[in-house]
């Protein structure tokens, strides 16, 4: 199974792409897609969405995972990254990709053991995870392998469960 992790952003979304077998995983590739604060927002998303596509042409994965949304004290920002989900969601449907969404603090639960770990210990454990000589950067990254890592985990779980039912 391939998995493409995604930490939608209005200015960096990031990404990551693993693979595995059930068992084990092992990275593939990571990057972003870093924007200009100058830029329209709406062109923005079309570079998302282009940029998006192009990563799952070339790394061709089974599976989407996403941090959910989170609402964010400032209403303008949440709406923001909601169109930004919503463009993911969109290119994941598009290319007939398996979608889970998890929450942002389960997502950190799942990698680091602790739910309001701060950014850089995502980093280091998703380091430590897929063996990295170095942590994942910028952090966006770190959390879109985070995401993936995330999937892995509850998907083999979930795996479980339906042999024994």
């Amino acid at each position: 199974m391939r998995v493409l992790g995604i930490d939608p952003g209005s200015q960096t979304t990031g990404w990551g792409v693993i693979e595995g077998d059930g068992n084990k995983y092992s990275l593939v590739d990571f990057g972003f897609i870093k924007l200009s604060s100058a830029t329209s927002f709406a062109t923005r998303l079309l570079k998302i969405c282009e940029g998006l596509e192009e990563v799952i042409s070339q790394h061709r994965p089974d599976v989407c995972s996403l941090e959910d949304a989170f609402l964010s004290q400032n209403v303008k920002v949440s709406m923001k990254l909601g169109q930004v989900r919503g463009v993911v969601l969109l290119v994941a449907e598009r290319a007939a990709l398996e979608i889970h969404e998890y929450p942002p603090r389960l997502i950190k639960q799942t990698v680091v053991g602790y739910g309001n770990a701060e950014k850089h210990q995502v980093q280091e454990m998703v380091r430590l995870l897929l063996s990295l000589k170095k942590a994942p950067s910028p952090h966006d990254a770190a959390d879109a392998l985070a995401a993936a890592i995330c999937h892995f985990h509850h998907a083999q779980f979930a795996r479980r469960v339906a042999r024994v039912s």
